[in-house]
């Protein structure tokens, strides 16, 4: 295949859509943008350079018009706040695939750990087995489970699983809607963790440059392709807090333990609270993903040093009250 390096990108106002985004650009992609109001998204200030599509991610017809003339299709959608996602996601996916059948082009999945049960802890490779204890993370199993028949009949696909999300981009991840308030100085830190176990981080702008540095070699790809991106490895939970304690230049900001208890008593009335409340298990045992194979393939793989990735990820949320 001819690769023509524009990219139909499905959720770009989300952090990880966001930042592959930024990503492609810098690597000399063209994109697309699929939204279901374009002037609206366009006036938000994401990525420069970007072709906004009107279009729905739940409406096959709609993904395969955007999908004329691409190569690639980030599938970087997800129902907000959580909410509604038996109904949502698979026929967003099926979406996706039927649009990627059309125009002979990559899917490209950003995978998290949610597919994953204890069976499989504490070190992930891509072969581990996959018995999540969650609605969530079956689903995400079925996801992954259309992509990879989809590939036995000519669709390809590309899934990069990676820790808990943070970074300058807003976006449901437990770093903006647990650690710290968005839009609030950091008074104090909510940590979901077990005291002394360890946790992986996936800095997004290092994640979405490990997607456009694997695009960028189409030509070695097979048809279903899976890669564990280890990212920031917090090895007993306190890496992460000390370095948003130094960033906000107060060693002594108060480290609180997640109100686990109230989560649970509310989860009956907000979607939001009962997925999070189901991801406890994650935050318990030491867990993180192996990147052999990723490297086998890129040598390196992209890491901000952690400080900074913080500074600049609270920047981005605005909690910090000086520019960085």
């Amino acid at each position: 295949m001819t690769q023509s390096k524009t990219a139909l990108i499905l959720g770009t106002t989300g952090g990880i859509g966001h930042e592959v985004a930024t990503a492609l650009n810098r690597h000399g992609w063209q994109i697309k943008a699929l939204h279901r109001d374009p002037t609206k998204a366009a006036g938000r200030g994401h990525a420069s350079g970007i072709t906004w599509v009107k279009g729905d991610a739940m409406n096959a017809a709609e993904v395969t018009r955007a999908a004329q003339g691409v190569s690639v299709i980030v599938h970087a959608v997800n129902p907000p706040g959580y909410r509604n996602w038996a109904q949502l996601v698979l026929p967003m996916i099926d979406s996706s695939i039927s649009a990627a059948r059309a125009c002979d082009a990559r899917i490209v999945l950003p995978g998290t750990v949610y597919n994953y049960g204890p069976d499989a802890f504490p070190t992930l490779s891509e072969d581990s087995p996959q018995n999540p204890l969650t609605r969530k993370g079956k689903i995400r199993v079925e996801l992954e489970r259309r992509l990879q028949t989809a590939a036995t009949t000519g669709v390809r696909s590309l899934i990069v699983r990676a820790g808990d999300f943070f970074g300058p981009s807003a976006g449901n991840n437990w770093f903006s809607q647990g650690l710290v308030r968005p839009g609030k100085p950091v008074s104090s830190i909510l940590y979901p963790g077990r005291p002394g176990t360890g946790h992986a981080w996936a800095y997004l702008p290092d994640l979405a440059e490990t997607v456009a540095q694997l695009l960028d070699r189409e030509s070695t790809l097979g048809a279903f392709e899976r890669f564990h991106f280890a990212g920031q490895w917090d090895a007993d939970g306190t890496q992460m807090t000390n370095a948003i304690r130094a960033v906000v230049g107060n060693r002594n900001t108060p480290v609180r333990s997640f109100p686990w208890p109230l989560l649970t008593l509310l989860s009956p009335f907000k979607t939001l609270f009962r997925e999070m409340r189901e991801m406890r298990y994650l935050w318990q045992d030491p867990l993180r993903l192996s990147n052999d194979r990723l490297l086998s393939v890129l040598k390196t793989e992209p890491n901000t040093p952690l400080e900074q990735a913080v500074r600049t990820t609270l920047a981005g949320l605005r909690c910090l009250q000086e520019p960085i």
